[in-house]
């Protein structure tokens, strides 16, 4: 069985286990065809992290409408497909247009009379007219229009609009509002009037289920930010990398510095991200104590990624640097060698540097932690980068964390052009210059030979 007809039968399986959980009868050809447009979407050329995989583990195996909720809160992803599917149109163009580079929501007077498109605006707060943003729902509400529209012939308002709930909760990162309601509280407000002014059957101890299912589903959503290790956090956090930046696909020609720039943005968000605006909590679901907790190792992996990631930075800086010496466009592996592949094991910068007599030791748990992801590796390597970071390794033990932090601010003025390349060289350790310079010309030199073999 291929990997794409697993997924189909997972979803199917799913599909047909929630629907009967809510007592609802359907055909094997309409839970197929359901299938088919999830197992599509999710399947994209550019999905590497928002898979079938991620999906079927937020929805859990316990809440028909979680369930549902989850096979759907990610169809749309369009920072990550560079459009909607051509499939999903169908369900989306009647209330949304492009402006521009923009989606839009259509304008009153374009509206259709639609009960499920009027469920989602509301739930979302949204109005015609209104411009879609990334960072304020557009994909989570694009997501919930086409859940409403695919599920509409077959289960009723009340229950599309939990699942409507649901997808509204996984807007990530958001803080509360002006009276310091957090948004799992605005949301159940929202049902209550929804609830009246459509006249669904559902009652307030509904409202407060459906709230609750809305924060297990989006906390198991973030759930990687507090996974007890560090190192799965980042395995999650390397497949993200190439959602958004796609040049990362072609591990031998991604130059160095568009890793450089893919690493600077995840950094960036590492060091924006306040661990409690990841997880929600409402009317005491999860408890105090498991939620402290998720915030607690939240921080942990938040505090692991930044220095892991100013670590790489230092590192891809300092080779960007030596690279502008006879080039701007220089990929990766010429500097470092080719990644190694089943059938192909080509030399590398690591195969050149010599062991470090006396490596500066970590001062602490964190800066433990982090020379081991680097030396050791996260749990798995990506299809565009080595688990390991050997080089990284190599600096950071012949210079120490401290002075590494110092570089990845230096390395900032390099990237902003406050100084040139070779002034940010010239401020790094001379024996590490000196040795990564001297290994890449032994690299280059090995090539040589290879080249002019006879």
């Amino acid at each position: 069985m291929s990997v794409e007809q697993d997924y189909n039968q997972q979803c199917l399986e799913k599909l047909a286990w929630a629907m009967k959980q809510l007592d609802i009868a359907l055909e094997y050809q309409d839970l197929a065809k359901i299938t088919e447009l999830i197992v599509q979407t999710m399947t994209g050329p550019w999905r590497y992290f928002h898979t079938p995989e991620h999906i079927f583990e937020v929805g859990g195996s316990e809440d028909a409408i979680e369930v549902l909720a989850a096979l759907f809160h990610d169809v749309v992803y369009v920072q990550v497909d560079q459009s909607v599917n051509f499939n999903l149109t169908y369900y989306i163009v009647p209330f949304v247009r492009q402006a521009g580079e923009h989606l839009v929501i259509r304008d009153a007077s374009e509206l259709p009379a639609d009960s499920s498109f009027e469920m989602v605006m509301r739930v979302f707060n949204f109005s015609g007219g209104q411009t879609l943003s990334p960072l304020e729902g557009q994909n989570e509400f694009l997501s919930a229009l086409v859940a409403a529209k695919v599920l509409e012939p077959f289960l009723p308002p009340k229950f599309i609009l939990q699942i409507v709930a649901c997808i509204e909760a996984t807007i990530p990162f958001r803080t509360p509002n002006a009276e310091g309601l957090s948004n799992s509280e605005i949301l159940y407000r929202r049902l209550e009037t929804i609830t009246q002014q459509l006249d669904l059957k559902l009652t307030q101890e509904d409202w407060k289920a459906t709230i609750i299912s809305s924060v297990r589903l989006s906390n198991r959503d973030v759930g990687s930010f507090a996974h007890p290790n560090p190192a799965r956090f980042l395995d999650n956090t390397w497949n993200l990398l190439p959602e958004t930046n796609h040049h990362l696909k072609y591990s031998s020609s991604y130059t160095i510095h568009q890793y450089r720039t893919a690493l600077q943005k995840m950094e960036g968000f590492l060091n924006f991200i306040k661990p409690e605006v990841i997880f929600h909590q409402f009317q005491g679901y999860p408890d105090d104590t498991v939620y402290q907790n998720l915030v607690k190792r939240a921080r942990k992996n938040i505090e692991v990624g930044r220095l892991y990631l100013g670590s790489k930075l230092f590192t891809i800086a300092f080779l960007e640097a030596l690279s502008l010496r006879f080039g701007r466009v220089i990929p990766v592996s010429t500097l470092m060698g080719e990644m190694p592949t089943e059938n192909f094991v080509a030399a590398s910068l690591v195969d050149f540097l010599p062991e470090i007599d006396h490596p500066h030791e970590p001062k602490n748990e964190l800066e433990q932690q982090v020379l081991t992801l680097l030396d050791k590796g996260r749990t798995q390597s990506a299809s565009y980068d080595i688990k390991n970071s050997p080089l990284a390794t190599y600096m950071v033990k012949s210079m120490g964390f401290d002075e590494i932090r110092h570089q990845r601010d230096r390395a900032q003025e390099f990237f902003q052009n406050v100084i040139s390349a070779e002034e940010f060289l010239s401020g790094c350790d001379i024996h590490v210059k000196k040795t990564v310079t001297d290994g890449i010309v032994k690299l280059f030199d090995s090539r040589k030979a290879a080249l002019c073999r006879s």
